[in-house]
């Protein structure tokens, strides 16, 4: 029966996917108002894992109205519709598995079929293992109040996460089904079809009137290839955060040619809350998650080495400033060399004034290498504007040093 088949689902707490709908009393008005064809962001998936959590504890035939109900409002969502049939077919017969056709249609099914299993599969997996209460992302180590809202990536589960920059911390306000490239994470060259990794920023916003259906309400691209991208000799191009044609609600886990594809409704909300150029968008493979107190103690060690920097331009010493710079260091095009004048003519501006270093960020990636993406504001005692700096530090040995330095 199908009550067997997705009996595990009963582990699922209601409360595990309420994160999404600001809580229960947001999920009853949402089931109240039927009509709607165009669902809030994230009400969709939490009525989805309602009519699994009814199935698993045997209340088929409300399942059934509930699930009748769904791909009434929402015809495009495969998903539910697949679920849907699975509850009308288990009235006449046993339904051993999600997607349990009859084995004359299973051919023509094929790779449709398969992908809507393991998106159901991502989804119920990512709502049963949430993040531990109050944790963030070990990639936030310091985050300025100048960037509102963070979001990082976990390709594992499918999940894209939404935080709110508040100013006791990351507080996350909302999760959500994603899809990546169809071949995976990992970006290396142009047309790959996979997802990059690293730290990215949302670098514009782009009005749905000026694209295509396909990529449904909007666009916010990244900045792929980022500095160590570009380093690392990575290329191609157009990797955005963008949503689904009119035709499907959702797209499987491994679908785009590398971008990170959201539903439209979800799309919308992180449209409206996001902000260009101060966003954060952190992709991983797997989100390692820790509490904040962890994480400012990981990066007190780096901020030492922030502001010994500082104070080497403070004291306008050129030879202890050039020891923080690697020897392939690279800013726009110049080397060290070609940057040491700029260092110069800074330092000779600043007059020996201190320093001050405002709105500090710094994000850490770890793979093969250990790296630092720091933002913040650079400003001579005494002087009422500076300019907004971005780093990029990789740990050689024991030592931190910078790769590139320029202005936003």
């Amino acid at each position: 029966m199908l009550q067997v088949a997705l009996a595990f689902v009963i582990a699922i707490p209601m409360a595990s996917f309420a994160a999404n709908t600001s809580g229960n009393k947001r999920q009853e008005t949402a089931r109240q108002e039927v009509a709607h064809v165009q669902e809030a962001d994230g009400i969709a998936e939490a009525r989805l894992i309602e009519v699994y959590t009814l199935i698993g504890r045997g209340h088929s035939r409300e399942a059934l109205s509930k699930a009748e109900q769904l791909v009434t409002d929402l015809p495009s969502f495969q998903l539910a519709q697949l679920v849907y049939g699975d509850l009308l077919a288990s009235r006449t017969r046993p339904v051993k598995a999600i997607g349990d056709i009859p084995d004359a249609l299973s051919p023509a099914a094929g790779q449709s079929l398969s992908e809507l299993r393991e998106e159901s599969l991502r989804r119920i997996k990512a709502l049963k293992e949430r993040p531990p209460s109050g944790s963030i992302p070990s990639q936030f180590l310091a985050l300025s109040q100048r960037s509102k809202h963070a979001i990082a990536v976990d390709a594992s589960k499918s999940r894209l996460y939404l935080f709110e920059n508040t100013a006791t911390g990351l507080n996350l306000v909302a999760d959500y089904y994603i899809s990546v490239g169809k071949a995976g994470t990992a970006k290396s060259i142009e047309g790959d079809q996979r997802t990059p990794l690293g730290v990215y920023y949302i670098t514009s916003n782009l009005d749905r009137k000026s694209l295509k259906d396909f990529y449904g309400s909007g666009a916010l691209p990244i900045n792929y290839p980022n500095v160590l991208d570009t380093k690392r000799g990575k290329t191609g191009s157009g990797i955005w955060l963008h949503g689904t044609p009119p035709n499907q609600f959702s797209r499987p886990p491994l679908a785009s040619d590398g971008c990170v594809v959201l539903a439209n409704p979800d799309l919308e909300r992180i449209i409206r809350t996001v902000e260009v150029r101060t966003t954060p968008v952190v992709i991983t493979t797997q989100l390692n998650w820790v509490p904040p107190h962890n994480a400012r103690a990981d990066g007190k060690p780096f901020e030492d080495v922030l502001y010994a920097w500082r104070n080497a331009k403070t004291a306008g010493d050129l030879e202890q400033l050039l020891a923080f710079y690697t020897t392939d260091f690279s800013s726009n095009g110049k080397n060290l060399a070609q940057w040491t004048p700029v260092l110069k003519s800074e330092l000779a501006t600043a007059r020996g004034r201190t320093i001050q270093l405002k709105d500090i960020s710094y994000l850490r990636w770890t793979d093969t290498s250990d790296t630092m993406v720091v933002t913040f504001g650079e400003v001579a005692e005494g002087v009422r504007y500076g300019l907004t700096k971005r780093q990029y530090w990789m740990r050689e040995g024991n030592k931190w040093k910078i790769f590139f330095e320029g202005t936003l």
